[in-house]
């Protein structure tokens, strides 16, 4: 039997303003509960906290923010860093700087449950005084550390927690991880629980994640979510799921732009397939991939091209020159272009990137150039493959065509690729290398398409000028595809400079 949470949706609900976390936890926490935030010191606590009191304050709730760790001066050099005005919102220094003597240095170096006592009287009598909506208390390893044991410490928290609640007050109580390994005794008391996480990478920035550990009564978006802290606050990448998203896919056919082409493919693009451009560096990949997506621009779609290895200028100055000038299409807006750089972008980022454009652009065609460059920049992150695999899927429920690049190593004979990702494409492209009559040429060939029924033969295709001119089938040669065919008719059929036999789909440049 599957567990299904029970949630009330008469209970108000208290959203946190941060982008993506209210939709993780399906509209924000639930009001006058007792929450705790974990992490070590560094993962955005702080910076979180003080976002849930300033949405608060927009919604006309009184917020007050406890400190006993950082000074007041402290926390509002954090809210300058983002922009941020803490108008509305109550900085409480429990031991201001300059209140104590050289004795009661001394109490705090070495904590008593007097002073424990003092502590949390001084928070209730804040609280007293301004009737705060939203409470922020930080941190809970000062009192544990004034407790000394963990029974008067697990007491000392549920008095708190009880005199929040009969204050109608939500709660957010941080604590740094700072105690024992496996300390459960706040998750336990907590109403919800949300830890934050960071790790640093061999190189790139540190990745950060969150994870709601627990919510009570609300049916929350499980597992890790990636996280950035950028000036402005905190934002939550929600890990996407394609069953999240259903859709219906157009089923008119994409043409390319090229006649041998559409041959091979069985009549084009499938809206809701992926198609995985497989070669050598050099061979043209990027190439008909930008023929592929300006041939649907010229149908009136929408695309979205995320660049991983190649500079943006680069990519523009050769398009136009193959007689594929981007720029107008740029200056329309019914194309985005994204220079990625993968050491500084975590999967959930670049998942997020990718929807937004589907979402909130109306894109029809996402190519991805390259693999290499994204999957290479992110060992770490052991189930990268299984989270392209959700993102794929969750582009086919959208009807969106989908071109991913994946360089090989080799140029001839024994080619290899760091990953095989043909598993999760729908339609397999392999661009090659060969040799004829003393010239390096290159071949194309459909090796595996799951919608139509394709050409099995391969083809000669050439770059120049003129654009991609793709000819007829190469009949009368046997293992091309191992660089070194051998041929047995009669005049060759290949292309030259000259050729009128070629695609017309490239008639336009020629």
């Amino acid at each position: 039997m599957t567990y299904v949470p029970v949630i009330n949706a008469l209970e108000p609900r208290a959203p946190t303003g941060i982008e993506g976390l209210d939709e993780i936890l399906g509209g924000g926490v639930t009001k006058s509960r007792f929450y705790l935030v974990e992490g070590t010191p560094g993962t955005g606590k702080t910076t979180l906290a003080m976002q849930f009191l300033l949405e608060g304050a927009r919604h006309g709730e009184p917020g007050l923010y406890i400190t006993l760790s950082e000074t007041v001066t402290e926390l509002r050099a954090v809210a300058e860093t983002h922009g941020w005005s803490l108008e509305g919102l109550e900085l409480f220094d429990l031991v201001p700087e300059g209140s104590l003597d050289l004795e009661q240095e001394q109490t705090l170096l070495h904590p008593s449950e007097v002073e424990l006592g003092e502590t949390v009287r001084g928070v209730m009598e804040r609280v007293e005084a301004l009737k705060p909506k939203r409470i922020v208390l930080d941190s809970l390893s000062e009192l544990r550390l004034l407790a000394q044991n963990p029974l008067r410490y697990r007491r000392q928290v549920l008095t708190l927690k009880r005199f929040f609640s009969n204050h109608a007050s939500t709660v957010f109580v941080l604590d740094d991880r700072t105690s024992e390994t496996g300390d459960l005794q706040l998750h336990s008391i907590a109403h919800g629980v949300i830890s934050l996480d960071q790790a640093a990478t061999e190189f790139g920035a540190e990745r950060r994640r969150l994870r709601i550990v627990k919510m009570r009564g609300i049916q929350y978006s499980g597992g890790f979510h990636d996280i950035s802290i950028n000036t402005g606050g905190i934002r939550v990448y929600p890990r996407l799921i394609a069953a999240g998203h259903p859709g219906a896919a157009d089923l008119q056919m994409f043409a390319t732009g090229l006649d041998g082409l559409d041959a091979l493919l069985g009549g084009g693009l499938v809206p809701g397939t992926t198609t995985l451009l497989n070669g050598p560096a050099g061979v043209g990949k990027t190439t008909a991939a930008v023929r592929c997506m300006v041939s649907a621009l010229e149908q009136g779609h929408r695309a979205a091209f995320f660049l991983f290895d190649e500079r943006l200028p680069t990519l523009l100055l050769r398009s136009a020159a193959l007689g594929m000038d981007l720029q107008p299409h740029i200056d329309s807006g019914n194309l985005t272009i994204r220079q990625v750089d993968p050491a500084e972008l975590s999967p959930g980022e670049f998942a997020m990137a990718v929807s937004n454009a589907v979402e909130k652009d109306g894109v029809k065609i996402v190519v991805v150039d390259s693999l290499n460059a994204y999957l290479q920049a992110m060992p770490e992150d052991k189930f990268l493959t299984l989270q392209m695999h959700e993102l794929l899927a969750y582009l086919s429920q959208r009807g969106i065509v989908t071109l991913m690049i994946l360089g090989q190593h080799g140029l001839v004979g024994d080619i290899r690729s760091d990953v095989d990702l043909s598993y999760l494409a729908d339609t397999v492209l392999l661009l090659r290398f060969f040799e004829a009559n003393g010239e390096v040429r290159k071949a194309i060939s459909v090796v595996k398409t799951r919608t139509t029924d394709h050409e099995r033969t391969i083809r000669e295709f050439r770059v120049d000028a003129k654009g991609m001119r793709i000819g007829e089938p190469l009949r009368d040669f046997h293992g091309i595809l191992t660089g070194v065919p051998v041929y047995r008719g009669g005049e060759a059929p290949l292309l030259d400079a000259a050729d009128t036999r070629a695609d017309k789909g490239g008639a336009a440049h020629e």
